[in-house]
Order: structure tokens, then C-alpha cells, then sequence
């Protein structure tokens, strides 16, 4: 789970050469076809220094930030990216909170472990403080936020802390959409910390 994975690869001599074709394939979608709404995201980067590391292999490939209006996100699913929030912020033009490896790092469970999975909560307060933390320092940096995972579906409760943190997006599944509906309404209502969006609304 935490081996060689994410951004390491994309600069890595090991696979160079498969992320010039993907860099190539995303240039010829926005350029060639006219899909200039296309996002790229980058996932499990490690560091500050990596994440200026792989946006110049991506330059070097024709993906260049900001160039012809393509933005550049960066999955944040490691500790580091709460901690170092505003140098990520620096690079990327949002964050898509990871919720499943986030709490496999905070609380170091193994997701995949049968024996502790009692112990995998997204729910718990150190998963939700990185999560309130990461969305204010990217919000006061003009940053956007997202979260990619399945919890706000399974647990409505949860999805009203989203909006309550001023979250900006989400994914949600179809066959929860009216109990997500439900704690958004609820969240809007219980008022929000300060360092959120603008609107405060969950995106669907």
C-alpha cells in the first residue's frame, strides 16, 4: 500500500516513458478533441519537492500549469499534505482529500488488515482534524477541495462535517444521494467554522 506508487513513478526511469504517453494522451484530449475542462490529478505526492518534480516532467511533456488554462490537483491522502498544506497550495490549483488512505495513515491501520479493521474510522477526531486543517489552509491559500471516498455516503453525519468544514465538492453514489442531501441541509444549517468556501455548498 505504500509502495512504489503515486508520483514517484512519474519521474522514475522505470516509467518515464509511460507518463510522457499518458502526458501526450491529456494533451491530445484538451488540445486536439477540445476537452480543455479536463483536470489533472496527481496522487500520493509525497513531498514538496516531488510535486515540483513531476510538474516538470509534465512540462517537459507538453503540461505545462496554468498554460492554456490547465489546472493541476493533487490528491491528499498523506499526512504531509495537511502539514504542508500552503507549499502544496503553492503548486496545485486544488485538493482531493483521499479519505481512505488518509485514515490509514493518520491512525497507521492497515485498511486491508481483518484484524484491525474495527480501528479504521474515518470518523475519528485525528482524521477529522487533518481534514478541517487541510480544508482551511487551502481555502485561505484560494486553493479548492475535494473528497474522493465513500464515507459522506455511508455516513450521513459525516457528510454534514464536510459541509460544515466549507468543503467544496464531493463523490457520492447515486443510491445515497437523498440521505446526502439530507445532512447537507443539516450541515448548512448548523452553521460553519470560518475558512471555507464561498458558498458553503456541496457540489453533485
Amino acid at each position: 500500500m505504500i509502495g512504489f506508487r503515486g508520483a514517484s513513478r512519474y519521474y522514475s526511469p522505470r516509467y518515464r516513458d509511460g507518463f510522457a504517453l499518458e502526458c501526450r494522451a491529456i494533451k491530445r484530449l484538451r488540445e486536439a478533441m477540445g476537452f480543455t475542462n479536463v483536470v489533472v490529478m496527481i496522487p500520493f505526492c509525497r513531498s514538496a519537492r516531488e510535486a515540483d518534480r513531476v510538474l516538470e516532467v509534465m512540462a517537459e511533456n507538453g503540461l505545462r500549469r496554468g498554460e492554456n488554462g490547465l489546472q493541476v490537483y493533487v490528491m491528499c491522502e498523506i499526512p504531509s499534505n495537511v502539514i504542508l498544506a500552503d507549499a502544496f497550495a503553492r503548486r496545485f490549483d486544488g485538493f482531493s482529500i483521499g479519505s481512505n488512505d488518509l485514515t490509514q495513515l493518520t491512525l497507521g491501520v492497515d485498511r486491508d488488515s481483518a484484524e484491525l479493521a474495527e480501528l479504521f474510522d474515518e470518523q475519528d477526531e485525528a482524521v477529522k482534524w487533518m481534514i478541517r486543517s487541510v480544508i482551511a489552509a487551502a481555502h485561505q491559500a484560494g486553493a479548492k477541495v475535494g473528497l474522493c471516498g465513500q464515507a459522506p455516503s455511508d455516513h450521513p453525519e459525516f457528510a454534514g462535517f464536510l459541509v460544515a468544514c466549507g468543503i467544496d465538492s464531493g463523490l457520492g453514489y447515486p443510491g445515497q444521494l437523498r440521505r446526502r442531501e439530507a445532512a447537507h441541509r443539516r450541515g448548512r444549517g448548523a452553521g460553519r467554522p470560518t475558512g471555507r468556501s464561498r458558498n458553503g455548498r456541496l457540489k453533485r
